[in-house]
């Protein structure tokens, strides 16, 4: 164990993705292949709580997990990666050799409401498969789904308001920042400062100035000049850099001789956000600006959004950036994946407090998030739909893969539906109320008769 943990010499660089796994997956596939262990294996992705003050979360991260598993190749260069890891020599490592991915994947799709307990994801592959991508799996599934739970609630604190992702450059990395854009882009934001991201996902580009702009002029009427004649889109002026109440009053001077449609409108960053928002919304309309808008931001998140909307602060656009591009109050999920079946026999984990249930599932949902948890092979009950569906067949995908924006605007729109559905109490941003699902009666059998028997082989042992 020693050896697996510090031992080794670092594997070299040879750019591929499928060196970005625990050292044990590698440990644990090479076992499996040596001793003929190669039967399906069927592992379940699950969260087992959700954080505080969550009502629910949205899957995410699923399009990521199939482009990884449809490119999964175990070549040469691989090889030798995890034979350096492992101080082995690549000729040890041969039976890892030409491993592709071609199983199947069920999962909840991106943008639908999720339960703790409920598998967002299940893997059924040959077992050195399905234990090799587990990390990679975790990690996309876990942290896009994070993203995704954190940015719905300020959309639902915002409460119609657009709320925008200013997040990038304090993300735990440039990947990292672009999974806050296209979280927030999944669950209704309404732009992104991330230029790659809205390319990308199809969401308007948006952007202001920064307070260094305006200090690098000899006074802040000159910023603000300068800014509009060299823009030719929407015209946000940052009014907060020396004093506030000032710099509105110029903003509205300068904003007010501009002499066509563009949209206009100030950006407050700094001090009580909802006494500006007022004092500014006076002197913007005081200049004949009432299509001026305000837009806020400073460290925002769902939290303050709710708090600025209770106060009717007049604010326009909500900008969110570090709380909610890395979830600070909530910055990892619980996730778990584990082995449910192998070989066609039902497996669970008995440890207190950790323990799972048995068998490839399917999540039934009923009105208002009134869900069950069942084996995989039940029929669907009356006035229920199932969650899972079957995404990927013998290591292809069922539908063809759609273009990134597409697949966003898939998710949003299934997001939307499911929000509508959401009860009140689980939309809450303070102390919202977490529906469990139910276990139905096949799926309770099924893990009594497990537990059982695992019992009653330990007490043999």
């Amino acid at each position: 164990m020693v050896h697996d943990v510090a031992m080794v010499k670092p594997a070299p660089q040879v750019g591929s993705e499928v060196l970005l796994t625990d050292l044990y997956e590698v440990t644990m596939a090479l076992a499996y292949l040596t001793e003929g262990m190669t039967d399906d294996a069927t592992f379940s992705l699950f969260v087992r709580e959700v954080p505080p003050d969550r009502g629910f979360l949205v899957a995410a991260g699923v399009e990521s997990v199939l482009d990884y598993l449809s490119r999964l190749n175990v070549d040469d260069a691989v090889v030798a990666g995890f034979a350096a890891a492992l101080g082995r020599s690549p000729g040890e490592l041969a039976p890892l050799r030409g491993l592709r991915f071609t199983g199947d994947v069920w999962a909840i799709p991106e943008g639908r409401i999720a339960l703790p307990d409920e598998p967002l994801l299940e893997i059924t592959a040959p077992l050195p498969q399905a234990q090799l991508v587990e990390t990679y799996v975790l990690n996309q599934i876990s942290h896009q789904t994070a993203l995704a739970s954190k940015a719905a609630r300020c959309v639902l604190a915002a409460r119609g308001r657009p709320v925008v992702d200013f997040a990038l450059r304090r993300c735990h990395g440039l990947d990292a920042g672009m999974h806050a854009a296209r979280a927030g882009a999944v669950v209704g934001f309404a732009a992104t400062s991330n230029v790659a991201a809205s390319g990308r996902y199809g969401l308007p580009a948006t952007g202001t100035m920064a307070h260094s702009f305006v200090e690098a002029f000899g006074a802040e009427r000159d910023a603000f000049q300068v800014f509009v004649r060299n823009t030719r889109g929407p015209v946000t002026l940052l009014v907060d850099t020396y004093d506030t109440a000032h710099g509105v009053h110029l903003a509205a001077e300068i904003l007010a001789a501009i002499n066509d449609e563009r949209p206009i409108g100030i950006r407050l960053d700094s001090g009580d956000l909802a006494e500006l928002a007022v004092r500014a919304r006076q002197i913007l309309d005081g200049a004949g600006l009432k299509r001026a808008r305000i837009v806020v931001s400073g460290g925002l998140d769902e939290y303050d959004i709710d708090a600025l909307v209770a106060t009717d602060a007049p604010v326009d656009v909500y900008a969110v950036g570090t709380r909610v591009g890395t979830s600070a109050d909530a910055p990892y999920l619980d996730t778990a994946y584990k082995l449910v079946e192998y070989a066609g026999r039902p497996i669970m984990k008995l440890s207190p407090g950790k323990a799972t249930t048995p068998g490839p599932k399917q999540v039934f949902r009923g009105r208002g998030l009134d869900d069950v948890i069942a084996c995989r092979d039940e029929d669907t009950p009356p006035d229920a739909e199932p969650l899972l569906e079957a995404v990927m067949v013998a290591g292809q995908r069922v539908e063809a893969q759609l273009e990134p924006a597409e697949a966003v605007a898939a998710a949003r729109q299934r997001f939307e539906l499911d929000l509508a559905t959401t009860p009140p109490a689980s939309r809450r941003i303070r102390q919202p109320v977490v529906r469990r699902p139910r276990r139905s009666e096949a799926l309770t059998r099924l893990t009594q008769q497990v537990r059982t028997a695992l019992t009653q082989h330990a007490s043999l042992d």
